[in-house]
């Protein structure tokens, strides 16, 4: 196996999700897993008023998207979810990227990139 994969994370804010997806799709991405996430960051939450209080919410909701690419450039996928999620307030989010060894598909048993194509 010689190809790199990349497991790329993106953690960020529910209501960009339609449109990430969309542009994510515009670059080449076809397959991903997607999550309904609470956490905090460095902001610690925010306060809300709920029946006239406020009220801390410690964890904030959030989505994430796991993806695993090998064709499509790590920088691409990255660069594109800046474009879409980046509005310069806190909560935008974050993106990790991880070099993985292999990937496995349960079904065939096919390994590395052949693992992540679609076959009819």
């Amino acid at each position: 196996m010689s190809e790199i994969l990349t497991k790329i994370e993106i953690i960020t804010r529910p209501d960009k999700f339609d449109e990430l997806k969309g542009e994510l799709t515009k670059v080449g991405i076809t397959g991903m897993t997607v999550s309904n996430v609470l956490g905090a960051g460095m902001s610690k939450g925010t306060t809300e008023v709920y029946r006239g209080k406020s009220v801390p919410m410690d964890l904030t909701h959030k989505i994430k998207i796991e993806i695993v690419v090998c064709d499509v450039p790590v920088k691409t996928v990255v660069d594109t979810v800046k474009k879409v999620c980046q509005t310069g307030r806190y909560g935008d989010g974050k993106i990790f990227t991880y070099e993985l060894s292999n990937a496995i598909k349960v079904r065939t048993g096919e390994e590395g990139r052949d693992a992540l194509q679609y076959d009819n």
